[in-house]
């Protein structure tokens, strides 16, 4: 039942180390179970998204952004008939290499990578399911295919290598890739509203300014009129997930349609070329309104005084730990201090901090460094 256009065959199924076909499982179900088992996965739980964890149990992780991400993915791959199990395995692992306390983390880590190469969380992600995710007697990592590989490089300015493609189309992206970038936009647009709200740094008569907020709140609003206010917010945010999901399902069926591409090779031939037009789009209306929420969240809830203070508290606790690690590289879990004989110390130490949960980073801030 899968279009033509879909990932699959030899090209994204295919594995560095080959193992013997599952009787039962595709090779990106196989994919997705190992995440799903992997102790980074795990860790997410205890990582923050927008908000710190230990600020309280509703806001979101990244464990549960990760699950949001899989559950818009899924729903839209399936509409576009293309790989659901690949579409949901990448959703799941897309975050495994974010560093503790979000963004401030992973920009703390870059500066102080910066003349060891930088640091970056989808580099992370694949260091992690390549080398770092010890599971296996037969390799390091995840030993993940090729089709999931490829597509956690999503991010990055130059597209992955496929190794045993046509060369007109080596540096491509497949559709299952680019419809889990636009489905993290997505759910993390809405959850981090949803959050907002919770946690008073945004309010609603903030967000009636915003045209799709202000729009789905009054449908609501009409529909239920009796309805809790909590019980409205929580309709608005729903309807707008939907509206965005079947926007960006019709959209990227015009947009498909219009590039005229045939088959899987094709589709990452077209994507090579960065002129090209988006096959994985919203409508003209629709970006225009996500452009606008975004900018609104910017500005009130991701630049909040009390956000930025959280961010910058979080960057100095990573910074201390760096620092009084790369002073005294014993300090190092045995595993990781050993590996400094054969690898970069600075990268080895990242590593490290990446791989913290927020709780285990405040932990070293208080009992190791001895500073609340």
């Amino acid at each position: 039942m899968l279009s033509p256009l879909a990932a699959q065959g030899p090209l994204f199924e295919s594995r560095r180390f080959v193992e013997k076909p599952h009787p039962l499982r595709n090779e990106f179900q196989r994919d997705r179970d190992r995440v799903v088992h992997s102790k980074f996965f795990r860790r997410l739980e205890y990582k923050t998204q927008v908000f710190v964890n230990h600020l309280g149990d509703n806001f979101r992780t990244r464990l549960t952004h990760s699950i949001e991400v899989a559950q818009i993915s899924r729903t839209v791959a399936r509409a576009l008939l293309l790989n659901e199990d690949l579409t949901e395995t990448v959703a799941l692992a897309h975050d495994l290499g974010h560093p503790p306390f979000g963004h401030a983390g992973e920009r703390t880590l870059h500066e102080k990578m910066r003349e060891h190469g930088g640091f970056d969380h989808n580099e992370q992600t694949l260091r992690i399911v390549t080398e770092l995710e010890e599971r296996y007697p037969e390799f390091k990592g995840l030993n993940l295919t090729e089709g999931t590989l490829s597509s956690l490089q999503k991010h990055k300015t130059q597209p992955h290598d496929f190794k045993n493609a046509p060369d007109n189309s080596r540096r491509g992206h497949c559709l299952e890739a680019l419809i889990v970038d636009v489905c993290d936009e997505i759910a993390y647009n809405n959850h981090d509203i949803d959050d907002g709200l919770e946690s008073g740094y945004l309010s609603q008569e903030m967000l009636d300014g915003v045209e799709i907020w202000r729009i789905h709140f009054i449908e609501a609003k009409n529909k239920y009129p009796h309805a809790k206010n909590k019980i409205l917010i929580r309709t608005t945010i729903r309807t707008m997930i939907n509206s965005m999901v079947v926007d960006l399902i019709n959209a990227s069926k015009r947009a498909i349609d219009a590039a005229r591409v045939k088959n899987i090779e094709e589709v990452v031939g077209y994507t090579a070329i960065r002129e090209n037009p988006p096959l994985i789009t919203f409508s003209g209306l629709m970006d225009k309104r996500v452009k606008e929420l975004k900018h609104f969240l910017f500005r009130n809830l991701y630049r909040h005084a009390d956000v930025v203070r959280m961010n910058e508290r979080a960057a100095l606790v990573l910074s201390r730990i760096y620092d009084f690690i790369a002073a005294d590289p014993k300090m190092l879990p045995r595993d990781f201090y050993e590996r400094t004989e054969e690898e970069s110390r600075p990268r080895v130490i990242a590593d490290f901090i990446a791989g913290m949960t927020d709780r285990y980073a405040l932990e070293w801030n208080h009992d190791i460094l001895g500073i609340h």
